[in-house]
């Protein structure tokens, strides 16, 4: 037998409702659109903004990851250039006789 799971909003509150032909909405009631980091599935659901943080959380992780894997790389190449260039300096101020 299958236990059913029923999601309840933390803050005793609905997401929409529908009051004398106006909708009322959650302004955290929000359009998740793209895909999900843990899983690789496509997402477009709408849902709380909260209860989305937990998957915007491992995705900006990813995100950091990979701009600091990139940020290592430019400041290796700028230190292997600045090497050459100040052995490049070197060899023309000795051939130079400057010190």
């Amino acid at each position: 037998m299958a236990i059913k799971v029923e999601i309840t909003c933390p803050l005793g509150s609905d997401c929409e409702v529908v009051v004398d032909n106006v909708i009322k909405r959650c302004a955290w009631y929000t359009k998740l659109t793209g895909t999900d980091p843990s899983t690789g599935k496509d997402v477009d659901e709408w849902g709380c903004s909260m209860s989305f943080m937990p998957m915007l959380m491992v995705e900006m992780s990813g995100t950091n990851r990979g701009q600091t894997k990139a940020l290592e790389s430019l400041r290796n190449e700028t230190v292997k250039g600045q090497q050459e260039f100040n052995e490049i300096f070197d060899k023309n101020n000795h051939f130079l006789g400057v010190r």
